[in-house]
């Protein structure tokens, strides 16, 4: 049985708002706001008369999901915001033009807009565009010479060069969430937890592992004959479903065919997903990387579901090829003849989440459960691509040099099984932000139509992350909470009785869309950041400011200085397994910048320190205590330089205390050291 866990409270508060058929309200107190999920067709603020044109059959429909370059810069109308009140403005105009009579300066308490370069946006313009006119934030669409707030980018962190102010991609991300890299992030985890990281498939790396792929799966089928398993391969940079297939025997020439030349994964195929109206569909949810260090995540509180345009049956050989059966991507199913088009949140090919979790939970499905699997789920994907993220980013902006502050909207595809388990399909670092589809009308004739379902998830996502990354917004809310205009008479008052439009420049805007889940359930989820602490050990080993990889002077330097070497590891035998990790990881990676030991190849070798050092333990718990080993021999370093630095200075504090610290530091820490450090983790929070 499902028992309760911290994130219910979030997940409960979702819920209730599907079953009731409207959009989750983002706090309590907040007011509610109608979304996709309300039965029948939902309200929709309101547009400019646009002409509906009739798409008959031969209308051919063309893709236009992520990487697509041709993009008609077809701006719809932002949001209508409330209209003013003629009376109420012209008195607080009023009251200002008497208040500066008495000595009130009109631009002593007024912020500048924020300012948005969006040269470099490409197709996330349009939804771009109206998010910044609902802020009523400053635009510069072809870049600007001063610096500006934000920068959005479209397609990585090096579409420009920034120095200052906030850049939307982080360095590295569009790396480490390739096929191939984010597989071998999760196993990392599988290993140290498996029963935790169990929502990704069973995945092998081609051409490397496949000797191993055809190994596994007959000693597989040898044990158990009656098993027919089914294989999915993705190609290592596809994108939008290109080069993906389907396979029932691992020596399929297709699969030993091209991997030389375009390395794949080869995962293994998901049976019995959850169908509606019997067909087979995915959920892309948004996720907000709000910080890497301290780490912040949100979470979209509605999304997109794609469907297949065929019903759904089990693979077999003869349907092994029908993509529209098997695959949800927007892109392939969009050129089927089912393909249905809709305004409505609820029906049609793509629907808004919101309007699947109040099916659900019409049919008495426990729809808290869903949400917090799936908050559980995202939580730990981010936890297993931070620690190589960092390296990315202390390599770009390295450490006390001027750098722009980071953040990101990530596609989390998603999958559930028929028994409500979310399963983890891929990650995108630049999930498509597109608010129209092109139909063509003739050979080589296209024409822009507009998709309300796109729109109404992905402008709030957007608008409500810059909401989120306002650099304004800490001295907006210090003026709104010590205004320096002072209430002197009744024409103020009446000002602020009727409430001055400029007083709260969100006052038109709806709740904020993004819920935040970390740090808020971070003590649930700390136990798994293994490697990530990992990873700060590998970083300040690395010497040199701006690489990513650990030369033999450092790994040594790392030994001696968390004293692992031994009688039984001597520094000779370290040189060996630095050679020997090195050269392996080296020979498997793409990356070959620089020379020297990557993140991953540093994680290898300090599992294999670890299960020398703490045998008959679970591996991590072993890992877990030659953590703890290293930060505390480096804590104790870290006293005596801080030590010997004091002694030099004349008004330095007496040895005596820093000698005291230096014991309690120890005292509390070795009775961790003894009995190999067992760790108890509060995994049955989730369970």
């Amino acid at each position: 049985m499902w028992r309760s866990s911290p994130e219910r409270e979030l997940a409960a508060s979702w819920e209730a708002d599907a079953a009731a058929g409207r959009a989750p309200a983002a706090e309590a107190g907040e007011p509610p706001r109608v979304d996709a999920g309300a039965a029948g067709e939902p309200e929709r603020p309101a547009r400019e008369e646009q002409p509906k044109a009739v798409l008959q059959a031969p209308a051919r429909p063309r893709a236009a999901e992520e990487g697509d370059a041709r993009v008609a810069r077809r701006l719809p109308p932002a949001l209508p915001l409330a209209p003013p009140r003629p009376a109420a403005r012209a008195l607080c105009q009023l009251a200002k033009a008497r208040g500066r009579g008495r000595g009130y300066r009109r631009g002593s308490g007024s912020l500048r807009p924020v300012t948005v370069d969006s040269s470099k946006a490409r197709t996330s313009l349009d939804a771009l565009k109206i998010s910044l006119r609902q802020l009523r934030w400053k635009e510069f669409p072809f870049g600007r010479r001063l610096p500006c707030d934000i920068y959005w980018h479209g397609v990585s962190f090096h579409d420009n060069d920034i120095l200052s102010g906030q850049v939307n991609k982080f360095p590295g991300m569009t790396e480490m969430v390739r096929k191939i890299t984010l597989s071998r992030a999760l196993r990392i985890m599988q290993n140290l937890f498996p029963e935790e990281y169990n929502f990704y498939p069973r995945s092998w790396i081609l051409p490397e592992e496949f000797q191993l792929f055809v190994a596994q799966v007959r000693m597989v089928k040898d044990g158990d004959p009656s098993w027919k398993p089914t294989f999915i391969v993705k190609p290592d940079g596809g994108c939008q479903g290109d080069g993906i297939y389907l396979i029932k025997d691992p020596n399929d020439i297709r699969l030993t065919g091209t991997l030389q030349s375009r390395p794949a994964v080869v995962q293994e195929y998901i049976y019995k997903p959850l169908l509606i109206d019997k067909l087979k569909f995915d959920i892309r949810l948004y996720v907000l990387l709000k910080s890497l260090d301290p780490l912040e995540i949100y979470i979209a509180k509605d999304g997109l579901s794609r469907f297949c345009t065929e019903p759904y049956q089990e693979p077999n050989p003869q349907n092994l090829h029908h993509v529209f059966m098997h695959l949800t991507n927007y892109s392939l199913n969009i050129h089927s003849g089912k393909f249905i088009h809709s305004d409505s949140a609820s029906t049609g090919s793509k629907r808004t989440f919101s309007s699947i979790l109040c099916r659900l939970s019409s049919k008495g499905v426990d729809i808290k459960k869903v949400w917090s699997d799936i908050i559980s789920l995202v939580i730990k994907t981010v936890i297993a691509l931070t620690p190589e993220l960092k390296v990315f980013y202390q390599s770009d902006i390295p450490t006390g040099r001027p750098g722009p502050t980071c953040f990101q909207i990530l596609g989390f595809d998603i999958l559930l099984m028929k028994s409500l388990k979310p399963m983890l399909l891929e990650v995108n670092a630049n999930p498509s932000m597109r608010i129209e589809h092109e139909y063509e009308l003739s050979p080589g004739v296209f024409e822009n139509i507009p998709s309300l379902v796109d729109e109404e998830v992905k402008v709030a996502v957007i608008r409500d992350t810059l909401r989120l990354m306002d650099p304004l917004k800490k001295k907006k809310e210090t003026q709104s909470q010590h205004p320096e205009k002072p209430v002197t008479g009744k024409e103020d008052l009446d000002c602020e009785m009727t409430g001055d439009p400029d007083s709260n420049p969100e006052a038109h805007l709806p709740s904020i869309c993004l819920k935040q889940v970390f740090p808020k359930y971070a003590k649930q989820f700390n136990y798994l950041r293994l490697v990530d602490r990992m990873a700060n050990l590998f970083i300040r080993f690395l010497g040199i400011k701006g690489t990513m990889k650990l030369g033999p002077t450092g790994f040594r330097t790392f030994i001696r200085n968390c004293k692992l070497s031994s009688s039984s590891l001597s520094m000779a035998a370290v040189d060996i397994l630095y050679i020997d990790i090195t050269r392996r990881w080296n020979s498997v990676t793409l990356d070959q910048r620089d020379s020297g030991m990557c993140l991953q190849a540093f994680v290898e070798a300090f599992f294999f320190l670890a299960q020398r050092k703490f045998k008959m333990l679970p591996l991590h718990e072993q890992v877990a205590s030659l953590i703890d080993l290293c930060e505390y021999h480096l804590s104790l370093l870290d006293e005596k330089r801080l030590l010997c630095g004091r002694r030099r200075r004349p008004q330095s504090s007496p040895p005596q205390e820093m000698n005291a610290r230096t014991q309690s530091a120890a005292g509390s820490l070795a009775p961790r050291m003894i009995g190999a450090n067992k760790l108890s983790h509060s995994r049955h929070a989730l369970s």
